[in-house]
């Protein structure tokens, strides 16, 4: 009786591949492209995984952008918009986006077009600790840890506890 998954002399993918086969590169391009949005880097880092040649895998991440199948920006608008609505503050985003590869202007720009974290940050702090504001500063360490853990920067935090947190002003 066969079980679930693949077909016995099925491919696994791996290093089967001849790694300067330009064509097999980009059915596995292709084929990881179909399950979900990757940015170049993280491309070329797969295919790599794969046995590819940097050459090889430049060439065919080459020619995906030039049919515009691969789009660094159409990766990095729909990262942003999935984590900011988990709740993800831009700190954490970015660190998120530098671990795979992506350059820090693109990530730039793409915070920038992105939702507004300072209200972002007030709806997470009100789900989770409910619309009052805190009372006292011990609550309000609490709350601004927890904000923080999630990415939003201090100006961010301020805003959304409703008061500066800095006991000299």
């Amino acid at each position: 009786m066969r079980r679930f998954g693949r077909r016995s002399g099925a491919r696994s993918g791996g290093q089967s591949e001849a790694s300067d086969d330009a064509e097999a590169a980009r059915r596995a391009a292709l084929a990881m492209l179909g399950r979900r949005e990757f940015c170049s880097a993280e491309l070329k880092t797969r295919l790599g995984e794969k046995g590819f040649t940097p050459g090889v895998s430049d060439a065919v991440i080459a020619e995906l952008q030039d049919e515009r199948l691969l789009d660094d920006s159409r990766y990095l608008e729909q990262f942003v918009r999935v984590h900011a609505g988990r709740g993800q503050g831009p700190t954490r985003i970015r660190q998120e986006l530098s671990s795979v590869g992506v350059r820090g202007d693109l990530v730039d720009q793409a915070l920038d077009e992105g939702p507004d974290f300072v209200a972002l940050c007030r709806e997470v702090r009100a789900r989770k600790f409910g619309s009052a504001p805190p009372d006292d500063w011990k609550e309000k360490s609490r709350q601004a840890r927890f904000l923080q853990y999630r990415g939003f920067s201090s100006d961010h935090i301020r805003s959304a506890l409703g008061q500066d947190l800095d006991t000299a002003e």
